[in-house]
């Protein structure tokens, strides 16, 4: 199809004319759509459903160590539930903590403890420090950034590459500037670009010497086995590059089963280096005796390895690959050529960027949503909501059926269409 920046004026008022009325049509039908968040559905739910009877009487509840699992004890977690995350992850087992379900609280809570306590190394709270920023990556990982609002931390946006964050600006910033004391990284297939760093710039980050000492790498590894095809996508080992620089302590790095087991009831694991982990383990007793360990060895029974994971990732990726490539075909079939739109075809994770014309994305969104179709926010990928384009959304293609899926691309195809020709309209009269 013609290209809608090299139609004339009658052109694009028929085109408008023409999606218009397909949206109509689309409205009379009364749709619900949700493409906001990134869940599992129910048959990826259903994967783990056996997970719950592997635990059922008393001699199921023993560690290695001898521990009853029913009982107090062990902080930091199962020594067999610290193996199977270093075997996934290639991270040493006595630097991994295995805390709650949720990734998001344990990052949440590391930041706290920063504010009120500082960090290893005896250096001042950043409370105390005035003015303190993050480096955010962007198009990112919307609660992270609502973390550092509710904090009052001020967010400093970093381009992102096809190749992970523009380096240097990192650079630029966080080695002269000591009030930045951190920086947000989703390293594998990010939210919501897809992106996974290049061996280069994982290099650069564990060479990174801040000028704040008390600068601290949050490495949000939340896809680190969620692959959509056969082909493992690699992902540099951060912790063995910084060895090689002495820089382990800026180090924070977190993965969890969110979205692997229960979204609600998985595990949530930290890991840091010897220096940090000796500051955190007494501040975590302070907190809780222990957290949930049958759900730790729940874990551990069912999967049995590493290799067990990878397994049960390649049957959600069975789920998952036809819708995204259920969006991927629709955005071709409807937007290829016309220039008013791009998007990215991730290999893994749980998202797609779609890119409309600068200035339209908010007015997508409102549209899209006036006929039933929800998007996440407009410009919600970026610090304080400010997308400085007014161009990213972030489409969510897990959760909905297949049939639901293509029909909100589809509406969503149309909104862009229309809000572009009126955007070009606008600007020949």
């Amino acid at each position: 199809m013609k290209s809608y920046l090299e139609m004339s004026k009658e052109e694009l008022e028929a085109e408008l004319k023409k999606n218009r009325a397909a949206l109509d049509e689309w409205a009379d039908k009364n749709l619900t759509l949700d493409l906001t968040r990134g869940k599992p559905n129910q048959s990826q739910l259903d994967l783990s459903s056996k997970m719950l009877g592997v635990i059922s009487d008393r001699g199921d509840c023993f560690s290695t160590t001898g521990l009853d699992c029913r009982n107090y004890g062990i902080l930091d977690g199962l020594p067999e539930t610290k193996k199977l995350f270093s075997d996934l992850l290639d991270i040493p087992a006595d630097n991994i903590l295995i805390l709650g379900n949720s990734s998001l609280n344990a990052m949440y809570d590391t930041i706290v403890r920063c504010m009120l306590l500082g960090v290893a190394g005896g250096h001042e709270p950043w409370v105390r420090q005035g003015r303190i920023k993050f480096l955010c990556p962007s198009p990112g990982y919307d609660r992270h950034f609502t973390i550092c609002r509710t904090l009052g931390i001020e967010m400093v946006p970093i381009r992102m590459t096809s190749e992970g964050p523009d380096m240097n600006m990192v650079y630029d910033l966080a080695c002269s500037d000591p009030s930045v004391k951190g920086i947000w990284c989703v390293p594998k297939f990010s939210n919501p670009e897809g992106i996974t760093y290049s061996d280069e710039v994982v290099e650069q980050f564990a060479a990174l010497k801040p000028a704040a000492p008390d600068f601290r790498i949050f490495w949000d590894n939340a896809y680190a086995v969620h692959e959509l095809y056969d082909e493992e996508v690699h992902l540099a080992n951060i912790f063995e590059r910084a060895k090689e620089y002495g820089t382990e302590d800026n180090i924070f790095y977190f993965a969890s089963t969110s979205k692997i087991t229960f979204p609600g009831s998985g595990i949530a694991i930290m890991a840091a280096s010897e220096r940090n982990l000796e500051q955190i383990r007494p501040i975590l007793a302070t907190q809780t005796i222990g957290y949930d360990k049958i759900n730790q060895m729940r874990h551990v029974k069912y999967f049995g390895s590493a290799e067990g994971i990878h397994e049960h990732m390649r049957r959600h990726a069975e789920i998952l690959r036809p819708k995204f490539e259920a969006v991927e075909h629709v955005f071709d079939k409807r937007l290829s050529g016309l220039d008013i739109a791009r998007w990215n075809n991730p290999r893994g994770g749980y998202f797609i960027s779609m890119y409309v014309m600068p200035g339209c994305a908010k007015k997508v969104y409102q549209l899209a949503r006036s006929v039933g179709v929800t998007l996440t926010a407009a410009g919600a990928s970026y610090p304080y909501g400010r997308d400085p384009e007014d161009s990213n959304l972030r489409i969510a293609p897990t959760f909905p059926e297949l049939s639901e899926l293509k029909d909100a691309t589809e509406i969503l195809c149309i909104c862009t269409k229309i809000v572009a020709a009126e955007k070009l309209l606008s600007k020949m009269n």
